[in-house]
């Protein structure tokens, strides 16, 4: 190590500081006279923030493209596209049996852990890590707080909200859940809803969030995820083929779970554009187009930053969500929507525990498949998110602390998708109760046009579904490209225009790829593709936890609360024996004084 570098106290494989270590049994008297000794002869150093002149990797303008990690994974793109367009029968196969072993043999670490993520989430929010803030002592959040609440929401989920918005609910009511009393369909329905739709998918998000926004605002690494492995592996391996690695298949997972919900996405809009008559029936070629126009709408957007783009689209996206979500509030059964937040919660709440640990063997070993199809699915679709969703979290909640980040992360988008499936899921389920159902053929993705058209004014609503649809594809797509270019060239914040789109291509390549092999079944498909390729990045999210209080343990701000609190108390103790000598000494005065 030479002179000029900078030297990573978070790193294990850095040399150890020369200075001498402080003494901690020196008396906390002692300490404060030094120090006011050194004060009053004028040789105490000026104190500053070491925080405070944080130099940062990823806006270095001389970071180039990290060719070890781009050129095998187009490689594999290109190879998956191949082989899904010429082999459809050999893809799916694949995709199937690999799901089928990741069912059989890894589901219940997807339930174990979904729950573990939570439970840290809200340790490290309620601990005094949560002080520490996200960039300089001093730094202020760069977005204000409504666009960075609408920016992660539209990232995080919009799709999603959108296809299963009326669906879910609906299909728990009607054909139940395994192991559950349907004495209280109902409440089943919204609790098992609410699992898959909140805290466990943004705990999951915030872990990637928190692991990159520190490791890059605070200690001025490289915005790249390998960069927050550093308290793990040390820096000589996060530079290396394993920090190569560990990059590499955070592209990968992002690549096949943002495409999974591009899928998503051309498969509802193909279907709204026929309930809404503007097509009579929707065949390959029309999805292939609609992907086509909104692969080049958010390549636009991507092309033009963060601060731009993301940030306009997401806000006009929150905007008529909230128009959309108004309507059916206004227009549909209101009072029983709102029954349906109280019931909600209490019976997420009094099922939580139960939900969290059904697997395969729950339901007299029936569960399985219902797993599979529910909830292992959500939770590899969540995983396979969380490297753009995180690395995007972090990207635009530079300044915030720790704990405004993950009790905002956490518990502002899961209110916002609660109150949404309480007004469309309420809504779906009420139709089904009074014998107007829209459930249709069952097809998830018609059922949201179903509701509205049973609504005056039905019709146009479903036109602005349509281009929020499309709004919600271009932000998804747009994020998920932009943190594809940081990772793969070497965690540069904004990475080049070109190789940002070489990514948003790839993935809606990989996207129309599941569309057109799965046939009929596109959406298993889309599902069975997600959870597969979703898997190895379960190991990386579970090391990362402990990477993350390794590193938040020798923060500054943490390490002065510590030393703060033990300088106190023995000052406290010290004060208590000063003043307990104080009154032996009067008392054997006064003693002496009355023998005398």
């Amino acid at each position: 190590m030479t002179g000029n570098e900078i030297r990573d106290p978070h790193d294990p494989d850095a040399e150890p500081h020369a200075e001498d270590p402080i003494e901690h049994d020196r008396p906390a008297t002692a300490e404060l006279q030094d120090l006011l000794d050194a004060r009053n002869h004028g040789n105490q150093q000026k104190i500053s923030d070491p925080e405070d002149a944080i130099e940062r990797a990823s806006e270095d303008d001389s970071l180039q493209v990290d060719w070890a990690v781009v050129a095998p994974l187009a490689a594999v793109v290109i190879a998956v596209v191949v082989w899904g367009l010429t082999a459809k029968e050999s893809f799916s196969a694949f995709s199937d049996a690999s799901f089928t072993w990741v069912i059989s043999n890894l589901g219940w670490a997807y339930v174990f852990f979904g729950t573990v993520f939570v439970l840290f989430i809200i340790v490290m929010a309620a601990s005094r890590f949560g002080k520490i803030r996200l960039g300089a002592s001093d730094e202020q959040p760069e977005f204000s707080t409504m666009s960075w609440i609408a920016m992660m929401f539209a990232a995080g989920m919009g799709i999603g909200l959108m296809f299963f918005g009326a669906s879910e609910p609906l299909n728990f009511y009607r054909d139940g859940v395994p192991g559950m009393d349907s004495a209280d369909a109902v409440g089943t329905a919204m609790a098992q809803t609410m699992f898959h739709w909140t805290l466990h998918p943004w705990s999951v998000y915030a872990i990637i969030g928190l692991a990159i926004a520190y490791s890059t605002f605070r200690l001025g690494r490289k915005q790249l995820l390998s960069s927050a492995f550093i308290p793990l592996i040390g820096e000589k391996r996060a530079e290396g083929w394993l920090g190569k690695l560990i990059d590499g298949l955070a592209i990968f997972a992002t690549i096949f779970g943002t495409a999974c919900s591009l899928g998503l996405g051309a498969l509802q809009i193909s279907t709204g554009l026929e309930a809404s008559g503007l097509v009579d029936s929707p065949s390959t070629q029309l999805t292939i187009g609609i992907v086509a126009v909104l692969t080049l709408a958010f390549l636009l957007s991507a092309m033009s930053g963060v601060g731009k783009g993301i940030q306009w689209v997401s806000n006009f996206n929150l905007i008529i969500a909230t128009v959309l979500a108004i309507f059916v509030f206004v227009f549909g059964p209101t009072l029983t929507q709102l029954n349906m937040l109280p019931t909600a919660i209490n019976s997420y709440l009094d099922q939580f525990f139960l939900m969290a640990s059904r697997t395969a063997n729950s339901a007299d070993s029936s569960a399985g498949e219902w797993l599979g199809d529910w909830t292992i699915f959500y939770w590899a679709w969540w995983i396979s998110w969380s490297p753009f969703v995180g690395t995007f979290l972090a990207r635009i909640s530079r300044g915030r602390t720790i704990r405004e980040f993950c009790i905002g992360v956490a518990l502002v988008p899961a209110g916002l998708s609660t109150v949404w499936f309480c007004i469309f899921g309420g809504t779906a389920i009420h139709l089904e109760q009074i014998g107007e159902s829209i459930y249709g053929d069952g097809a998830s993705e018609e059922q949201l046009f179903n509701l509205l058209h049973t609504l005056p004014g039905g019709t146009f609503m479903g036109i602005l579904a349509l281009v929020l649809l499309g709004t919600f594809f271009i932000t998804s797509a747009d994020s998920a490209s932009t943190v594809m270019g940081s990772l793969s060239q070497n965690g540069k914040t904004d990475a080049k225009p070109l190789l940002t789109g070489m990514w948003g291509l790839a993935t809606a390549a990989v996207g129309l790829t599941l569309l057109i092999a799965g046939g009929d079944d596109a959406l298993n498909s889309l599902q069975s593709v997600t959870i597969a390729a979703a898997t190895p990045f379960l190991i990386i999210l579970i090391l990362l936890m402990f990477a993350i209080v390794k590193d938040v343990s020798n923060d500054t701000i943490y390490l002065d609360m510590k030393e703060q609190q033990r300088f106190a108390h023995q000052l406290a103790i010290e004060r208590r024996m000063h003043r307990d000598a104080i009154a032996k000494s009067r008392k054997r005065q006064r003693m002496f004084g009355t023998k005398r």
